[in-house]
């Protein structure tokens, strides 16, 4: 008789720039979800999946909850919220210190409401004492509860294998939502273009990242040479910035394109040619075509 298996979704919340994207990718062992130090990089929800001989471990990785500026702001946190009601288990993710400002208030307030089980997961533990963990546990027990506290460092991989262990043992028994071989439900566009948005927020500097979008136009695998062909488009919503994301003699769109090239033949294992343009689509964040173009789109 085979062995039951378990199995769930298990959202990770937090404010912006807590790190849930990079424990997600540490988690199953590859990069899907985009990284930045700047907040606000992960704008939709983004399933990846780990299997192994116990179940199957479904996360939902989400925008980091803020105070909305604009529609693509609000779309983002709506997203962050809505995650709460899907998952089996949702781990919390902060930062190890002592301040729990407004933002943390809303999130424990939330999580109070909850009938599943709550980690409270203290990351980045790598760049401070242990002492200063444990203060910062003791702080947020005193405004919510958990059912396991985890101190990890996702950057390191510190204590993820034991995270891992600590998820399996919560999830119930159930039916493998996905393949054993998938690891992300993403369409391979989606991710590419992520994968651009994301050079973009490392190699620009001040709000201009915010302001882009990335479509990708054609995606064309040829089988003989072993070549991935990418037509992508840059949107951005002025024309300065344009000129910024282009930069002198197109040395720094060159630049993006070279590291964003890199991670996407990792994640197509092909070759890869990859072709951007950048264009001009005035105040798209607050346009609600323009953010369903974009695949901001609460309803899909």
């Amino acid at each position: 008789m085979e062995k039951q298996k378990k199995s769930g979704f298990i959202a990770l919340v937090g404010r912006p720039n807590v790190g849930k994207s990079t424990l997600m990718n540490h988690l199953i062992g590859q990069k899907i979800a985009i990284t930045s130090r700047k907040p606000q990089t992960t704008r939709n929800q983004i399933r990846t999946v780990y299997t192994d001989e116990r179940g199957q471990a479904v996360f939902l990785d989400t925008p980091g909850i803020h105070k909305a500026q604009n529609r693509l702001g609000t779309y983002m946190v709506e997203v962050a919220q809505k995650t709460f009601s899907q998952a089996d288990i949702v781990m919390w993710l902060v930062e190890p210190t002592t301040f729990i400002g407004r933002g943390e208030q809303e999130i424990a307030k939330k999580l109070r409401q909850l009938k599943c089980p709550v980690f409270l997961i203290v990351n980045k533990t790598d760049t401070v004492k242990k002492e200063a963990v444990a203060e910062c546990i003791k702080a947020y027990r005193q405004i919510a509860d958990f059912n396991e506290v985890v101190a990890v460092s996702a950057l390191r991989s510190v204590n993820t294998d034991t995270l891992l262990d600590t998820v399996f043992r919560y999830l119930p028994y159930g039916p493998m939502y996905y393949d054993e071989d998938t690891i992300t439900d993403q369409p391979e566009r989606q991710i590419c273009a992520e994968f651009i948005r994301e050079k973009m927020m490392r190699c620009l500097n001040n709000e201009i990242p915010y302001g882009t979008a990335v479509m990708i136009e054609s995606m064309k695998y040829d089988e003989e040479k072993n070549l991935t062909s990418v037509e992508a488009v840059i949107y951005c919503e002025r024309e300065s910035h344009k000129a910024i994301i282009i930069g002198k003699k197109g040395e720094m769109l060159k630049k993006i394109g070279t590291n964003a090239r890199y991670d996407i033949q990792k994640f197509t294992g092909t070759k890869v040619y990859l072709n951007l343009w950048v264009k001009v689509k005035e105040n798209w964040r607050n346009s609600e075509v323009s953010l369903k173009n974009f695949g901001y789109n609460e309803n899909k």
